[in-house]
């Protein structure tokens, strides 16, 4: 079985439950507005039909015929079951459950509505309340449908590691030529040749050719590694430009993809989602909603003279008014600002549970390569050993040169030089370097190595110095003299600073972890003012470092854009992507930074802290006046002729969702 059909099997058994979840969560929001359609529909004869609200237009009598009650009935009780059903199943689902809220608040408020109108239409004197039933059940199906549009889909993480892999490999056969065959046929100790530029098919050994091999999206590592004989090699890492030939050594599921893929979805099964916090809130609401429509029922019936009929239109009106319209607007409609106003800065929130988490972080991680620093190679330092040629010149003959060769080295001493020359006699020198000839002068552009070979002196400590900076050094001989030196890193994202900063004013720790060597790490994090970093870290160990970081208490995100990344971002409480990097990462990341911007995880932090304070700001609009209502409902200044009139409960309830609705517009994100 091959690696593309093993990973898609794979990822389809991994993924089953997500792809389940993701369709489960799209088909629940196309039945909440399915449903809220009909409802409103049929809501719109409810209300004209309504004496309260004929009243209160000064139209009293103006939609009255006769059996009018029993159209407003028969049109309220399918709006009931058809449009109330996902919270009256809900209601049967959280008691289960024990976990009572939003679904428990919401049936148990539309259910008595319905009884209780349904008794006074049919059985007992008293009010009516089908235009509040109707109008609750339209809110709350279509705050649930804004609610799910702003979540976005399932990770699809899984898909996206298997994408990497090429579909075919060029098999060598016994005579030595190759036949190009699905990943499929490929089996353990098989040959295949890797043509620069490709992908590797497969986990394997080196058994014939040099080439440099791109790992970063694997390992990490910002340099490309040259490989030779007996070296390893990584299924899905990219060749460089130079051909191999390889033996197939792992397959299936014990390559390094598939073990990537088993890390992304054990991180993501161990990760909780928290409660929500209009849940909470309604839970309480439910509490008290319970607690005063007994208490109404029980103080009316059995402690005053009045009869079973107004205790029971009290009751009613207390557990109607104590069911807020806004509150199933509350939070949605700060999620949906929240989630456009971060779309506009180029956030992209998939999990709403984990980016209303962010509020709490204690620590930021970030990957060094690409999120924190560029990702390619420039030239940062040109070191002039004699005054016989200037640092542009220098440059000019070498870049000249080196346009010759696809190595990533090469390009990025190319792309330092705005005039370049043609190069004559070009020749590599095997795994030392180049050499030819720019305008009659013999240039060779070598390593450290070629220098020990040929016994040439260089200054030690400059060299010493650049490469406990983390950076390649090459070194430019003219005519074969060693004339200077021309260092290339990763170099720093030129905001990295600045977020850092950002971050440490806001009391979060900094720490960057890298499959980077010790040197290059400790020098980004001494430029950058980190508090600490994680340096040579494999993949499988990135995960376990944001484990040990959380182990001392601390909230983490995680922000990184390789496929190495990805089980460290599925295990962080806050998984940022770097959008610019690795499919993979941005759909293992619960927030998706578009921008390739280190400020933009400030920014991000700085929206979840003001989006949660406008949650609060919203529930307490929403429920708020219960405070007031819920008392005056249950007539505890009755004695004083003061009876809360449904409608004028209904006029609070209308003016809380106005002021929800507008107070949701004033998020604002400050960068």
């Amino acid at each position: 079985m091959d690696h593309e059909h093993e990973h898609k099997q794979s990822g389809d058994e991994h993924d089953h439950d997500y792809e389940n979840h993701s369709g489960h969560h799209t088909e629940m929001a196309r039945d909440f507005i399915r449903r809220f359609w009909v409802s409103v529909a049929l809501s719109i004869p409810v209300i004209a039909l309504s004496p309260m609200i004929q009243s209160f237009l000064g139209m009293e009598g103006a939609f009255a015929f006769s059996g009018d009650i029993y159209v407003s009935f028969a049109l309220s009780s399918v709006v009931f079951f058809y449009g109330g059903w996902p919270f009256l199943s809900g209601l049967f689902k959280e008691l289960k459950e024990k976990q009572p809220g939003m679904m428990t608040l919401i049936a148990i408020a539309i259910t008595v509505a319905y009884i209780y109108s349904g008794l006074v239409v049919f059985v007992v004197e008293g009010q009516i309340f089908f235009w509040e039933l109707v109008t609750l059940v339209d809110i709350m199906l279509i705050g649930h449908y804004i609610e799910m549009k702003s979540v976005m889909s399932a990770s699809k993480s899984l898909e996206e590691l298997a994408k990497l892999m090429p579909s075919e490999a060029h098999l060598l056969q016994e005579d030595g030529a190759t036949k190009d065959v699905a990943l499929d046929e490929l089996e353990e100790g098989d040959q295949v040749l890797i043509k620069p530029g490709e992908k590797i098919p497969a986990d394997g050994v080196v058994i014939k050719g040099k080439s440099s091999v791109n790992e970063s999206l694997m390992t990490g590592e910002s340099k490309p590694v040259n490989k030779g004989a007996e070296d390893d090699v990584i299924g899905g890492s990219l060749n460089g430009e130079g051909s191999l030939t390889i033996e197939i050594n792992r397959t299936g599921k014990d390559s390094f993809l598939s073990q990537v893929i088993d890390l992304v979805k054990q991180a993501q099964d161990s990760k909780s989602r928290t409660q929500d916090l209009a849940n909470r809130a309604a839970f309480w609401l439910t509490i008290v909603a319970l607690s005063a429509g007994f208490i109404t029922f029980f103080v009316w019936s059995f402690l005053t003279s009045e009869d079973f009929v107004f205790a029971l239109e009290r009751t009613v009106t207390v557990m109607v008014i104590a069911c807020p319209h806004a509150l199933g607007l509350a939070v949605p409609l700060v999620v949906a600002v929240s989630t456009n106003l971060a779309a506009q800065n180029g956030f992209l929130i998939r999990d709403r549970s984990a980016f209303e988490g962010a509020r709490n972080l204690g620590a930021v991680i970030f990957d060094k390569t690409g999120t924190l620093t560029k990702g390619v190679f420039e030239v940062t330092d040109v070191v002039n050993y004699t005054d016989e040629y200037d640092d542009e010149r220098l440059l000019q003959l070498a870049a000249s040169l080196e346009q010759s060769s696809e190595h990533p080295i090469a390009q990025g001493i190319v792309e330092a030089s705005d005039d370049l020359i043609e190069a004559e006699d070009f020749n590599s020198i095997t795994g030392k370097g180049i050499e030819g000839t720019v305008q009659d002068l013999s240039v060779k552009v070598v390593s450290p190595g070629y220098l020990e070979e040929q016994q040439i002196d260089q200054p030690d400590d400059q060299y010493q110095e650049l490469s406990e900076q983390g950076k390649t050094v090459v070194f430019v001989l003219i005519d074969d003299q060693l004339h200077g030196a021309i260092a290339l890193g990763d170099t720093i994202r030129e905001d990295s600073k600045a977020a850092i900063d950002q971050l440490h004013e806001m009391g979060l720790q900094c720490i960057i972890l890298t499959g980077d060597n010790k040197q290059t790490a400790a020098y980004v994090a001494e430029e950058l003012g980190l508090d600490e970093y994680f340096a040579e870290v494999l993949p499988d160990e990135k995960a376990d470092k944001v484990k040990e970081v959380q182990q001392r208490g601390l909230k983490v995100a995680m922000t990184g854009d390789g496929v190495n990344d990805a089980p460290a971002l599925a295990s962080a409480d806050v998984g940022i992507a770097i959008g610019a990097g690795s499919d993979v990462a941005v759909e293992t990341g619960d927030i998706i930074l578009t921008q390739s911007n280190p400020k933009d995880v400030s920014a991000l932090i700085a929206l979840a802290k003001a989006t949660y304070k406008k949650m609060v700001q919203n529930l307490f609009w929403a429920t708020g006046y219960n405070a007031i209502a819920i008392p005056l409902a249950a007539g505890v200044l009755f004695s004083y002729g003061i009876v809360l009139n449904p409608a004028v409960g209904a006029g609070l309830m209308s003016l809380s969702t106005v002021v929800v609705a507008v107070n949701a517009r004033f998020l604002k994100l400050n960068r």
